[in-house]
């Protein structure tokens, strides 16, 4: 994949990431890049952050049940993330934090911790109060799911990532149980009067992750 546009953000750790705004890209190309980005890469390479929007797909995590999914035209991608099922679509910003863990002194745990707390962080700027669930990694507003997450480490290096609804058609969400959770809400910015394009709210995102690390 070819980034649209490129700069670099600091960390407090020390080091620095190499932010990559891809415009929209099909899923399958995106996962098959990370994952040999991923599985190549020394401790030495520079960490990664990858902002895009994906066509319509679904995908499923290791723990996925099929049986939750309704029939549908919408493709279906079967990857090697944690969690269930869940659906990407234009208007929806992926970040993928391609991260050497061990030398930002970050575990999962800590990782996903930064993710859900820069999209907090973004709503509160915004004067929306979101949370995060213990038993339910995300972000939510008022019981409803607003942003999802779905890692994988491999060797010491993240992979796969956070997605946020700002401005996206939801009803595929309707022939699933979003992240295989039955009757979950799931709700975006849009609905908040929040009036960020995708492009922006993956710049502010992945400003925010940076500055958790």
């Amino acid at each position: 994949m070819k980034a649209i546009e490129q700069y670099e953000l600091a960390t407090p750790s020390g080091r620095t990431l190499s932010v990559k705004w891809f415009g929209n890209v099909p899923y399958k190309q995106s996962f098959d890049e990370m994952l040999a980005f991923t599985s190549q890469r020394t401790e030495s390479d520079q960490d990664q952050v990858w902002l895009l929007e994906h066509p319509k797909v679904y995908t499923q995590g290791t723990a996925c049940d099929l049986n939750t999914l309704i029939a549908t035209d919408i493709p279906v991608v079967k990857t090697d993330r944690g969690g269930q099922i869940t659906f990407h679509g234009p208007g929806q910003i992926v970040m993928y934090p391609l991260l050497h863990l061990p030398s930002h002194k970050l575990g999962i745990k800590s990782l996903v911790h930064a993710l859900e707390e820069s999209v907090i962080q973004l709503l509160a700027a915004h004067s929306l109060e979101a949370v995060r669930k213990l038993d339910a990694p995300g972000v939510y507003i008022n019981e409803a799911k607003v942003a999802a997450l779905g890692l994988r480490i491999r060797k010491g290096s993240s992979y796969h990532g956070l997605s946020l609804n700002v401005n996206m058609d939801m009803e595929p969400f309707s022939n699933i149980d979003p992240c295989g959770y039955r009757g979950l809400e799931v709700c975006q910015l849009s609905q908040f009067n929040i009036g960020l394009s995708v492009r922006d709210a993956g710049e502010n995102l992945a400003r925010r992750f940076a500055s958790l690390l």
